[in-house]
C-alpha cells in the first residue's frame, strides 16, 4: 500500500519524533527544522497536510504566509492552549488547532481527516477535468445543441474549505455544503438530513430546491430509514434497486426517494454513528449517473461528513464554552485571570462589582491596576509560591468593602499559563460575625452574672445568717466555734469562685518544654484522687511505653487533666463499682507529625443528650454548685497548645481525648507497658 505523506515544521526535535510514532505505519513524516526547505516542498505540491509546532517565535507569521500563498495546504497547528500563538492561529481559520500534548488517538484522527480532505480536493480536480471532457465530447457529437457549460468545478475549491471554517452557523454552513455539492455535481437538487443539537431526531436542515414534503419530515431514530442506514452503510440509487433483495425495504427505499424526489440518498457517516445523510436529484443534463461519477459523489459524501462531525463538535463545544461563561459570570466570587505575564484576560461582572472598577478600564492591562494588594498576591501565585493560609483579607479604601482573595497559579504540565484570583465580598459575613460576637458577649455576661448571683449568694446568706445571730449567742462557745468554721469554709468558697474566674479571664502565658507522660498523670492522679479519699473508686493508669512527651506547658497541661478527673469522680458519686481510666499512647493527628493521646473515662451515666453540644461553653454545668467552667478552660489550654478535643459519651460513661503535639525526641525509654491498679482503700 503507499504510503500518504505528511509534511512536520518544528524547531523542537523530540516533539517531532513523538508525532511521527504516534501516528499509523502507512503514514509517512517529513520533517523540516526550517522555513526554506518546507516552502520548496509546498511549491512543488501545494496540496500538502502540514502539521506545525507553534512554539518556534516565527511560526505564526510563517502559518500566516502559507495560507495565503498556498491556500490548498491543510494545516494543523499544535500549540499551549490559551496561549497567543494559538489565538493568533485560530483567527487564521487553519484545518485544526490543537494541545501539543494531544492523545494518540485523537491526533490519528485529526491526520485521517486531513489526509481524506486532501484527496478529495485531488479528486475534485480530477472532476472538473473529466466534466470538461465529457462537456467538449457531447458538444461535438450534437452539434448545434446549447447544453450547459461546465463550470470548472470553483464550488468544490470555494464552497468546501469556507465550509470546514465557518462552523459559528451550522445551519450557514450546511446550506453552503448543499450549494457547494450542488455546483460541483451540476444536479438540481440537494438534501441534507441531520441531528440538530437539542435532539436526536433527524430533519431537513439544509437543501437547494426541495420539495414541501420533505421539509416537514422528521425521523427518530428507531424509524425504519435510519435503521437501514445503519445497518447498510452505502448509497441508494434508485436504478440499483433491483440489488435490494428484501422486497419491503426496496420499497421503503422507492417511497423515500419519492418522498425526496432524489435520484440518489447517500448516508453521512462516522466511525461511531449515522451523521444524517444527503440526498441528490437529477443531474442538469437529464443523464443517468455513472460509475466514476458516484465513486467521485462518495468520495464528497465524506468529505461532508467529516465537516458535518467537526460541525457538530464545534457547535457542542459553542454550547459548553457559552455556558462556562455564562456560569463563571453568574457567580457571586469574583474571578479574575491573568496570563503568564500578568496582564488582565478574563474580568467577571462580581469582580467589577467588588473592586468597583468596570470591565473595560481592567481588561488587557497590568494586574496592578486594580489594586496593589490583589497584584502582590497574584504576582506571588506566578512565581509559584503556594496561597497563604487564611486567604489574604483587606477592607478597600475606595469601595469600603472587605475583600477576601485566593490567588491559584495555572500550569500544564510545568508551563505556567497565568493566575486565577478568586475575590469574596466578606462585608456582609464580617458585619454579622461582629453581630454574633457582641451577641455572644452579651449571653456571656447574662450568664457569668447569673452564675455568680447564684454561686455568691449562698455563702453570703450563711454569713449573714451567722453574723445576726452572733449578738445573741456570742457567749455560747460552740456557737463561735460553728461561726468561725463556717464563715472561713464560705470565705473560702468565695475566694475559689474568684480564682477560678480569674484563670478564665487570664490564661497563663505558655512555657513550653518537654512534658513527660506518666509522671504528668501520676501527679494530676495523687492531686485531685488521693488514695486515702478514693473510697470505692478504682482508678486505672495506661501509658503506653513507646508513647512520646507533650511538647507544652507543665502547670496548664496538668491543670486541663485536674479538671477532667473532678469531673469524673463527681460524675460517679454514690455510683457502685464506680471506675475512672487514664490512657496514653502515640497517634497520628491531620499531618504526618505523631502526637500525644490523652484519654480520661469514667462509667458514669454520661451527658444529657442536651447538653453535649455546648459542654465546652463557659457556665454550661448540671451540678447544684459550680461555675461550669472546668471544660471551657480544658479546651482552651488544649486549643493554645495546638490540640484538638473529642467528646464520647453514653449511657455507659464518658470519655474525653485530648491530642496534644508531641515533643518527638523525648521519648519514654520504658521496654514495658505501665498499667497500674489500685483498689479500694481500707477504711480508718
Amino acid at each position: 500500500m503507499t504510503k500518504a505523506t505528511c509534511l512536520l515544521y518544528s524547531t523542537d526535535a523530540a516533539w517531532g519524533e513523538r508525532v511521527a510514532r504516534s501516528l499509523p505505519e502507512h503514514i509517512a513524516v517529513r520533517t523540516f527544522a526550517a522555513r526554506l526547505p518546507l516552502e520548496g516542498a509546498l511549491e512543488r505540491m501545494s496540496m500538502q497536510v502540514l502539521l506545525a509546532d507553534l512554539r518556534g517565535p516565527q511560526t505564526p507569521a510563517l502559518l500566516q504566509h502559507i495560507h495565503i500563498r498556498w491556500p490548498a495546504a491543510v494545516i494543523l497547528a499544535f500549540g499551549t492552549p490559551g496561549s497567543d500563538p494559538v489565538r493568533a492561529a485560530e483567527e487564521l481559520n487553519l484545518f485544526a488547532v490543537e494541545d501539543l500534548d494531544t492523545d494518540r488517538a485523537r491526533l490519528g484522527a485529526l491526520v485521517h481527516r486531513a489526509l481524506a480532505y486532501v484527496q478529495l480536493q485531488q479528486e475534485s480536480r480530477m472532476l472538473r477535468m473529466e466534466l470538461e471532457r465529457v462537456t467538449h465530447e457531447f458538444a461535438l457529437a450534437k452539434a448545434g445543441a446549447a447544453l450547459p457549460e461546465a463550470r470548472e468545478g470553483v464550488a468544490s475549491t470555494r464552497h468546501f474549505p469556507f465550509s470546514l471554517h465557518k462552523f459559528d452557523d451550522v445551519d450557514a454552513m450546511l446550506e453552503s455544503l448543499a450549494e457547494g455539492v450542488a455546483d460541483t455535481l451540476l444536479v438540481g437538487r440537494v438534501g441534507i438530513f441531520c441531528r440538530s443539537r437539542d435532539s436526536e431526531n433527524f430533519s431537513l436542515r439544509a437543501g437547494l430546491r426541495c420539495l414541501d414534503d420533505a421539509r416537514q419530515l422528521t425521523y427518530e431514530p428507531d424509524d425504519a430509514l435510519v435503521r437501514w442506514l445503519e445497518r447498510n452503510a452505502h448509497m441508494v440509487y434508485r436504478p440499483h434497486l433491483d440489488h435490494v433483495a428484501a422486497a419491503d425495504e426496496r420499497l421503503l427505499l422507492l417511497q423515500t426517494l419519492d418522498v425526496f424526489g432524489a435520484e440518489l440518498i447517500i448516508p453521512l457517516n462516522t466511525h461511531e454513528r449515522l451523521l444524517g445523510w444527503m440526498f441528490i436529484g437529477h443531474r442538469a443534463t437529464g443523464l443517468p449517473f455513472e460509475r466514476p461519477q458516484l465513486e467521485r459523489l462518495m468520495l464528497i459524501a465524506e468529505q461532508v461528513s467529516t465537516t458535518l462531525e467537526n460541525a457538530i463538535l464545534y457547535e457542542e463545544l459553542t454550547v459548553q464554552k457559552t455556558l462556562a461563561e455564562t456560569l463563571l459570570q453568574s457567580l457571586p466570587v469574583g474571578i479574575v485571570a491573568v496570563d503568564a505575564e500578568g496582564v488582565v484576560r478574563w474580568y467577571s461582572t462580581a469582580a467589577a462589582t467588588i473592586l468597583g472598577i468596570p470591565a473595560a478600564d481592567a481588561m488587557q492591562r497590568p494586574i496592578e491596576h486594580l489594586g496593589s494588594r490583589l497584584a502582590d498576591a497574584v504576582r506571588r501565585s506566578l512565581q509559584g509560591e503556594p496561597p497563604p493560609a487564611p486567604p489574604l483579607m483587606w477592607t478597600d479604601a475606595h469601595t469600603k468593602r472587605t475583600i477576601a482573595v485566593l490567588a491559584l497559579r495555572l500550569t500544564n504540565a510545568e508551563l505556567c499559563l497565568g493566575s486565577v484570583a478568586l475575590l469574596q465580598d466578606m462585608t456582609a459575613q464580617m458585619a454579622l460575625k461582629a453581630k454574633e460576637e457582641q451577641l455572644e458577649r452579651t449571653v456571656f455576661w447574662a450568664e457569668l452574672a447569673a452564675s455568680l448571683s447564684h454561686e455568691i449568694s449562698n455563702p453570703l446568706v450563711t454569713i449573714q445568717t451567722f453574723a445576726q445571730l452572733l449578738p445573741e449567742r456570742y457567749q455560747e462557745e460552740e456557737f463561735r466555734c460553728d461561726f468561725s468554721r463556717l464563715v472561713s469554709l464560705e470565705v473560702q468558697r468565695l475566694n475559689s469562685i474568684i480564682t477560678q474566674i480569674y484563670e478564665f479571664a487570664h490564661p497563663p502565658n505558655l512555657a513550653n518544654s518537654a512534658v513527660e507522660v506518666l509522671p504528668l498523670i501520676n501527679a494530676s492522679v495523687d492531686k485531685v484522687l488521693p488514695v486515702a479519699a478514693r473510697g470505692s473508686l478504682k482508678v486505672t493508669v495506661q501509658v503506653d511505653p513507646q508513647t512520646p512527651a507533650i511538647w507544652g506547658d507543665q502547670r496548664a497541661l496538668a491543670d486541663a487533666l485536674g479538671y477532667l478527673l473532678t469531673n469524673a469522680r463527681e460524675a460517679l458519686e454514690g455510683r457502685a463499682e464506680a471506675s475512672i481510666v487514664v490512657s496514653a499512647r502515640t497517634a497520628h493527628g491531620t499531618g504526618s507529625e505523631p502526637v500525644t493521646e490523652l484519654v480520661v473515662s469514667d462509667n458514669g451515666p454520661g451527658i444529657p443528650t442536651a447538653l453535649r453540644d455546648r459542654v465546652f461553653s463557659p457556665f454550661c454545668t448540671i451540678k447544684p454548685r459550680g461555675l461550669g467552667l472546668g471544660l471551657s478552660i480544658v479546651k482552651r489550654t488544649v486549643t493554645d497548645h495546638g490540640g484538638r478535643v473529642h467528646l464520647e459519651t453514653g449511657a455507659s460513661g464518658t470519655s474525653i481525648t485530648l491530642l496534644l503535639p508531641a515533643a518527638a525526641r523525648d521519648r519514654l525509654a520504658k521496654a514495658s507497658a505501665v498499667e497500674a491498679t489500685i483498689g479500694p482503700a481500707t477504711s480508718a
